[in-house]
């Protein structure tokens, strides 16, 4: 029996939102301990128009991502495409770390609601594990 393969998608498309978005459905995380309304703009994306705006939204307990930006967003981040995929896709905290020490995140709004999102609890690894599989 074969196994089924998975279609990857360019990071941030409308698709691999659509994918990423099932793939945490299955899964049941953590409550997000605060409350952050965080919109993206992400620079640098190697596809449409060079800039993709997206959000995070933690204000019903759960972490929810998407695109477009949100009204009354606490904090606004600018980071590259590359920087994000780090940070959203690898999870990988030292790149962000490296980045903002760097300049290449730059942050606008309330910085402790940015900071706090970093303490929250990391996603399940299997979860993480086929989003990276999705992901081009």
């Amino acid at each position: 029996m074969r196994e089924r393969t998975r279609v990857a998608y360019k990071f941030l498309s409308d698709e691999w939102i659509a994918a990423a978005k099932e793939i945490r459905e299955q899964y049941s995380a953590p409550p997000v301990p605060h409350a952050v309304k965080m919109n993206f703009i992400v620079t640098d994306v190697p596809f449409g128009d060079g800039t993709v705006n997206a959000h995070m939204d933690t204000t019903q307990g759960t972490s929810e991502f998407d695109l477009g930006h949100l009204d009354g967003a606490d904090v606004t981040a600018t980071l590259d495409y590359e920087t994000s995929r780090a940070m959203m896709v690898d999870q990988n905290p030292q790149a962000a770390m490296q980045a903002f020490m760097a300049g290449k995140i730059k942050l606008q709004g309330d910085m402790t609601k940015a900071m706090a999102l970093s303490a929250a609890a990391p996603p399940d690894p299997e979860m993480t594990a086929k989003i990276k599989e999705i992901t081009e």
